[in-house]
Parts: structure tokens; C-alpha cells; sequence
């Protein structure tokens, strides 16, 4: 039933629109939304290398896995739990992220990030993320993402083509 709760909160969000128009794109987010469900996951495994290590990017610091690669691989589990749920033009950007590494990974080691849906909004969604080694949890915490359609959001700031690399 938390499922039903949480929807039907973001449906009461949207009736409650700004007057003045301002909120004239909040009913696409909400029809964005509607297909999501509290508990959708992702896993993933990822063998840690050296270009994970902080000492890869921190020259004098250890081989073991770099909390800002921890936070990506996070961010793109949570991403993978939603986005064949999300309408096309749609996609999912991290907008929050407050989370502990609690424990180190050498290289050679497997970490395995989970991603779980636990609160959906009317414009984000938050997941509880979780990383664990072959031994204990090694990251824990919270994840928001913002739910946008791209062309709306590539027009607001300006984005015209893609940089060639």
C-alpha cells in the first residue's frame, strides 16, 4: 500500500499547481512518474581496478576504492532501477547524495552497489544505496534523483549539441 500512498501523493501535489502558470510542465513529471513504484532495485558488480583507487587520482594515497567512484556507481544503479519505467524523452540526474563509506576495497576486490526506490515525489525520486565488498558493507546512505524530460531541460540551460570529445 505504500506504493498507492506515495503516488497518489504526487497526484495531490500536482492539483495544488501555482496559479500564475509557473507550474505548467508539473503534470508532465507527474505522468513521468506514475509508472515508478516503492522497491524497485538495481545491482551491480564491479571489479575494482586501479583507476577506481584514490590513489589513482591522489598521488601518495592507497589503491582502494575512491568514495567519489563508490558515489558514481551508486548514482548509475540507482539511474538503471528506473529508467526503463520512465516515459521516452525522460531521463533520471542525480541531485542529492549523502552517503558514508564505511569500509576500504583493495584492487582485484568485487563491490557490489544496490540501489532501492524508497520515496517517490512529485519532480524526485530517493533511493537507499548500499555497497558491499566480499567481506562486510563497505557504503551506505540516501540518493535523489530529479526525474526531467531532456529537451525541456537542455533548453533551459543552453544546451544545443553534444561537445565532441
Amino acid at each position: 500500500m505504500a506504493t498507492s500512498r506515495s503516488l497518489s501523493r504526487v497526484a495531490g501535489r500536482q492539483s495544488r499547481g501555482k496559479k500564475d502558470g509557473s507550474d505548467k510542465h508539473r503534470s508532465s513529471h507527474v505522468s513521468a512518474l506514475g509508472q515508478l513504484t516503492i522497491g524497485m532495485s538495481a545491482e551491480t558488480r564491479i571489479a575494482v581496478t586501479r583507476d577506481m583507487t584514490i590513489g589513482h587520482f591522489v598521488p601518495g594515497m592507497p589503491l582502494v576504492y575512491a568514495t567519489p567512484i563508490m558515489i558514481l556507481h551508486m548514482e548509475m544503479a540507482s539511474g538503471a532501477a528506473i529508467a526503463s519505467w520512465l516515459p521516452d524523452g525522460f531521463v533520471s540526474v542525480g541531485m542529492e547524495v549523502n552517503v558514508r563509506h564505511l569500509a576500504a576495497t583493495p584492487v582485484r576486490g568485487t563491490v557490489r552497489v544496490i540501489a532501492r526506490l524508497i520515496q517517490i515525489e512529485a519532480r524526485s525520486v530517493v533511493f537507499e544505496v548500499q555497497a558491499w565488498n566480499d567481506v562486510r558493507k563497505i557504503g551506505e546512505g540516501i540518493h535523489r534523483r530529479g526525474i526531467v524530460n531532456v529537451a525541456e531541460f537542455e533548453r533551459r540551460f543552453g544546451v544545443n549539441e553534444a561537445i565532441p570529445m
